[in-house]
């Protein structure tokens, strides 16, 4: 990641000298959608080969929902990859386009030196906060009927999510809800490209994994997001910070869910360490009782 990182600001500086303004501005526009896509598909390719075909079947033990989704519709999935795809490329590209000119307003650095490593730390924070924000308050008005039943339901024909339905969303939505508070961070802090890619990357890697419907070893808890696609009225944030604070988690804490929202560090799956149903215990035989 950190290699990525001095790349891109390499070669943002070395465009800026050679090419100038107006093909800098279309180096920037095009290497960010292709970069922001190349992301997605990346993260996805593996995780939908296994939706698609059930293998390598050692993995299924670790869904979220483990009878759902074995394997995959063919149809919704080709539904789900033509709309990601028209976001991905359609759709994002005014937006692209509207973030280039807020960023150019803003003062932000699109070549030269790159900020200390300090910095973009406290950067990623303050994007983590202002994505925290942006994403549960958009959400939940997704979620007023009025709206819902127009854009976001679409996103929740998929009561039991898979990674690339990350961005399979009526376009308002994915302008809204989906892009919008990740770029504000970066707009907001006068950030460098190469800082807002790397946050990008983080961000569509993280929301991958939220709705690949599977609890794997070693990375971050799908568990939140994968019960708001369950049940719809819990879990509208991404770090569950305004979640707590407005009560919207209430139900998910009831779960079983909740005690599996847990990084799993061990290869036996959290569904097995915390099973839906407890062992029945034994019962004792009333012949083993003595009558007065």
């Amino acid at each position: 990641m950190i290699l990525l990182f001095i790349i891109t600001g390499t070669i943002l500086f070395t465009n800026a000298v050679i090419w100038g303004a107006n093909a800098l501005l279309l180096f920037i526009i095009t290497g960010t959608i292709l970069f922001t896509n190349a992301v997605i598909w990346g993260a996805n390719v593996l995780l939908l080969i296994l939706d698609a075909t059930g293998k390598p079947s050692f993995l299924l033990k670790y869904k979220v929902q483990e009878d759902k989704n074995v394997p995959v519709d063919r149809e919704k999935l080709k539904k789900a990859v033509k709309i990601v795809l028209f976001n991905g490329f359609v759709v994002s590209f005014p937006m692209t386009l509207f973030g280039y000119y807020l960023m150019k307003w803003r003062g932000c650095v699109f070549s030269g030196e790159m900020p200390s490593f300090a910095w973009v730390l406290l950067e990623l924070t303050v994007f983590s906060l202002v994505e925290e924000i942006g994403f549960y308050y958009s959400h939940r008005l997704m979620h007023h009927p009025r709206l819902y039943k127009h854009i976001h339901k679409l996103h929740h024909e998929w009561t039991a999510p898979i990674g690339i339905i990350c961005i399979y969303a009526h376009p308002l939505e994915h302008c809204i809800s989906n892009l919008m508070p990740i770029m504000m961070g970066p707009i907001i802090m006068g950030s460098h490209l190469a800082t807002s890619w790397m946050w990008i990357f983080l961000a569509l890697v993280s929301t991958t994994i939220s709705h690949s419907g599977y609890h794997f070893p070693f990375l971050p808890s799908p568990e939140a997001h994968d019960f708001h696609h369950q049940k719809f009225t819990n879990c509208f944030g991404v770090l569950g910070v305004l979640d707590r604070l407005h009560g919207t988690d209430n139900n998910f804490r009831a779960s079983k869910a909740y005690e599996r929202h847990i990084m799993l560090l061990s290869l036996t799956p959290l569904s097995q360490q915390y099973p839906d149903t407890p062992p029945k215990q034994c019962l004792e035989k009333t012949s083993d009782y003595k009558r007065d």
